[in-house]
């Protein structure tokens, strides 16, 4: 299992969001590119990145922080937030992000979601964020009314490989990741499913790995120090 420490990115600081409200924030530094760096010196493999101004409005304030992470570390970068047209899809990819990630437009905009696909294969993931069993959109601010077990069934048939599944009622609360959620999401899909949302221990992290999942996401738990990094990777190895 690959362990993606996350960089959410607003107003050019990386910051944490608790359970995705945008009032209350934690800047964790100013300088984003450090820490991606950080991250590689603790043996890292890849970052996940999320453009929170971009996924409240749909926008790309933050592509040359991103650019600069992706330059800066040489680690393989995922970023999600606010990438809702072929344009931005292509400027991420030309500037040699790795995979991007749909959300909101994969709910909304399924044309695009197969264009993207048609173009980039497997370098387009989707973000699947879960409220209560049900898909968040925009930010995780508007409820789509869509099962997520249905969604994830649809986006698998599109031909998406990668699901990026957050629970948002653990994002940021560190009282452990929902291992239920993820151990039915492993039995149902034979994709790459990452955990995102909660990981707080060393034991998330082993539980998870013995789901046999594709990845996880460790984000407020590094900043706090509640995981080390290092540890995380050998355990999830």
């Amino acid at each position: 299992m690959l362990i993606f420490p996350a960089i959410d990115l607003l107003e050019g600081q990386a910051v944490r969001l608790l359970k995705g409200d945008y009032t209350q924030k934690t800047v964790y530094s100013d300088d984003p590119v450090q820490i991606a760096k950080d991250f590689k010196v603790q043996g890292a493999e890849c970052i996940h990145i999320v453009d929170l101004e971009g996924a409240r409005d749909g926008t790309t304030p933050n592509l040359s922080i991103v650019c600069a992470i992706k330059e800066e570390s040489g680690l393989f970068c995922e970023i999600g937030g606010g990438i809702r047209s072929m344009d931005v899809i292509r400027r991420y990819m030309d500037a040699g992000i790795d995979r991007v990630i749909l959300g909101t437009a994969a709910v909304a905009d399924k044309e695009l979601l197969q264009k993207a696909v048609a173009a980039y294969g497997e370098r387009i993931a989707v973000g699947v964020d879960i409220k209560d069993g049900k898909v968040a959109v925009k930010g995780w601010i508007e409820d789509s009314g869509l099962d997520a077990f249905d969604f994830c069934r649809e986006m698998v048939a599109i031909g998406i490989k990668t699901l990026i599944c957050t629970d948002i009622s653990k994002d940021g609360a560190m009282q452990g990741t929902n291992r239920e959620l993820y151990r039915e999401l492993s039995k149902e899909f034979s994709v790459q499913i990452t955990a995102s949302g909660g990981v707080s221990t060393i034991d998330d992290v082993k539980a998870l790995r013995e789901m046999d999942l594709y990845g996880a996401i460790i984000g407020k738990a590094y900043y706090i120090k509640a995981i080390d990094l290092a540890e995380a990777i050998e355990v999830a190895r």
